[in-house]
């Protein structure tokens, strides 16, 4: 049987189409389109959150944080995902490609030795924190840190100079960050309360004048008195902080052991953050993190991490919470500690800080980066081949 024909119509344009058909211009009909073949693609690795708030990505520039964070979660690797799995139901999966940083937060999550293999071949940290952003562990790859005269000089600077001098700009570059954080709330102030921050503000600046001009020639002889001007310097920046946040928050000062307030646990949260950030840059820098100058020596006690934090609380953390809170932002906690949504919020503050840009040494540089190029200024300074000197942050 042949096929109808259907006449062409006029300037050799064809008919009204019927419907599910195609005109041929060789035979001049309407005929069924031929049968589409079927080709397999390939599986599109795109990123699959939850709705629980339990694995949150915090997207940066040059990468993302992947925050796990719920009692029995398992985070595993497949392929060129990290996948984590509630049960045997799969809750979410990032590309490695995406990652910087993998943040295990609270208790009860389990991980698998193929994901920490790889999270090390990738030069990706993983970072432990405890549910109210104390650091427990960070696993980097050991071949980061195989050195061992960049330890061997750090112990015997202790006991010399050397470590004195980095005890004076430890405290001084600290003190000057809280005078500038200072400064910086006092520009969007006015009458007495610009004038009570200036005049703080000023206190830090002779306070940091004393700290330099300390006399002693190794860590023991100048850390006492070094301690007690940071200690007046402390009293004084959480009375203007607390009098610069709204009442309603109940800000009455730092507590360092069970926050009992959700400023305080948000600080402790963000500090927990940035101590992993330094932890893995002191590591990187081939330093031994457990042997610091300026806070004393303790079993388990990361003490130049600590030393290193220092100048960094303020320009990275306490901006911006203090900021963020300042414009009405908001904590809640729960039992004592900061409840999902609000560690999302605090923890994603805090990593823009660390990859906004600042000036240092005369170059923009990233944060984080920054604080690299600190954790090798002083693994310099104790080999005697440079003087440190602390970042400052631009106000």
């Amino acid at each position: 049987m042949s096929a109808a024909v259907v006449p062409i119509g006029p300037v050799g344009l064809p008919p009204r189409k019927p419907p599910a058909t195609q005109f041929n211009w060789i035979t001049n009909c309407y005929e069924s389109p031929p049968e589409q073949l079927q080709l397999p693609l390939p599986p599109v690795e795109e990123t699959i959150l939850p709705h629980d708030d339990s694995v949150t990505l915090l997207a940066t520039e040059n990468g993302s944080q992947l925050l796990v964070s719920g009692f029995g979660l398992f985070a595993g690797k497949k392929s060129e995902r990290v996948v984590v799995k509630k049960g045997k139901a799969v809750c979410a999966q990032v590309p490695f490609l995406r990652l910087q940083e993998v943040i295990i937060a609270s208790a009860g999550v389990s991980v698998s030795s193929d994901l920490i293999e790889e999270l090390c071949t990738r030069g990706v940290r993983l970072a432990f924190l405890t549910s109210s952003g104390k650091p427990t562990a960070l696993l980097t790859s050991p071949m980061l840190t195989a050195t061992v005269e960049t330890r061997r000089a750090q112990l015997e600077a202790y006991g010399g100079r050397r470590g004195a001098d980095l005890c004076r700009w430890i405290v001084a570059g600290k003190l000057r960050n809280q005078e500038k954080l200072l400064r910086y709330f006092a520009k969007s102030r006015q009458g007495d309360a610009r004038e009570s921050l200036e005049h703080a503000a000023s206190a830090f600046r002779k306070l940091r004048q004393q700290a330099l001009n300390m006399e002693g020639e190794t860590t023991d002889a100048v850390r006492p008195a070094l301690m007690g001007l940071e200690g007046t310097a402390g009293r004084i920046y959480r009375r203007e902080v607390a009098h610069m946040l709204p009442d309603e928050l109940c800000f009455e000062g730092r507590e360092h052991q069970g926050p009992g307030d959700a400023v305080n646990a948000a600080l402790n949260y963000g500090y927990g953050i940035l101590y992993s950030h330094v932890w893995g840059a002191v590591m990187n820098a081939g330093l031994e993190p457990f042997a610091g100058f300026l806070h004393v020596d303790r079993s388990g006690k990361p003490s130049l991490v600590l030393d290193l934090v220092e100048e960094f609380r303020q320009p990275v953390v306490d901006r911006a919470i203090l900021t963020w809170l300042n414009k009405g932002g908001r904590l809640n906690l729960n039992r004592g500690l900061l409840d999902g949504p609000s560690r999302e919020a605090v923890a994603s503050r805090v990593l823009l800080r660390l990859v906004a840009t600042e000036v240092h040494r005369g170059k923009e540089h990233q944060v984080r980066s920054i604080i690299q190029m600190q954790a090798r200024l002083a693994a310099s300074a104790v080999r005697g081949m440079r003087e440190y000197r602390p970042f400052t942050f631009k106000w």
